[in-house]
């Protein structure tokens, strides 16, 4: 074998090898419904509550405090996880919006999810039961606004309500991406969505300490609004904080863990 035809092979196996590790480092973990995830036992009894705001500029508007808290109960005679949520306005203004969302425990797998909003006095309630093929309107939910609702699900799909608790459960790593099935309930059909750990930031915390964390990325199918980033604490991926531009452009919404 000549000199130039050994120089050319091994040039190609150098193109091959590097487009390999390229494609290794960039493939993509499917996270589908039903199966453990890897680190659902990082999710522990108990609330988060967050400072939620809106930046611009230098202007920071604080909009409410959000809980989110975690627990796991008897339903129906099986341990099932239990997430609620609800919204706390700045002053004297109540709470308007309130969810509660059933899951399988192990796999996040959603069973049903009910949404409580009051506006301008009016009181609503929607209901949803998460099937394997499609997501339908809770139909014993007393005045349930949903009850007749219907999308089908050709693939079974997470609870995009919840994503912070399920981002927590994964194994998040130095170039991790996951493509996660999920779906608003009483929205339109699942999508997949990418979720991937562009870094890690050290937070300063108030009173001096600090927090290692991943930085999660996702742009949520729409890039032409930018890309959202998260920060979950390495240890315990604890949600620390989230920055999701604005769609006009003219500032952030934000999202900090306060207790």
């Amino acid at each position: 074998m000549s000199l130039a035809v050994r120089s050319v092979l091994l040039a190609g196996l150098v193109l091959a090898g590097s487009a390999a590790a390229n494609q290794a480092q960039a493939a993509v973990t499917p996270v589908p419904v039903g199966q453990p995830l890897a680190r659902f036992d990082n999710l522990k009894p108990g609330a988060h509550r967050y400072l939620r705001f809106k930046q611009t500029g230098e202007t920071v508007r604080v909009a409410d405090v959000w809980t989110r808290e975690v627990r796991f109960e008897d339903q129906d005679g099986q341990r099932r996880l239990h997430i609620v949520q609800h919204w706390d306005g700045v002053g004297a203004t109540p709470s308007d919006r309130q969810l509660d969302s059933w899951f399988e425990v192990g796999t996040f797998r959603p069973l049903t999810h009910i949404r409580r909003t009051q506006k301008d006095g009016v009181a609503k309630v929607e209901g949803y039961d998460f099937k394997p093929d499609r997501i339908v309107g809770l139909k014993d939910l007393e005045g349930n606004a949903a009850k007749d609702f219907e999308v089908a699900s050709p693939q079974p799909s997470f609870n995009f309500e919840t994503d912070m608790e399920f981002v927590q459960a994964l194994p998040l790593a130095a170039g991790y991406e996951a493509s996660i099935v999920f779906t608003h309930p009483g929205g339109g059909p699942p999508a997949p969505y990418l979720f991937k750990v562009a870094g890690s930031e050290v937070l300063d915390l108030p009173g001096g300490g600090k927090v290692d964390c991943w930085v999660v990325t996702t742009d949520y199918n729409h890039p032409e609004m930018g890309v959202t980033r998260f920060w979950f604490a390495k240890t315990g991926q604890v949600m620390i904080k989230q920055i999701s531009p604005l769609p006009d452009g003219s500032g952030v919404l934000g999202k900090t863990l306060l207790y």
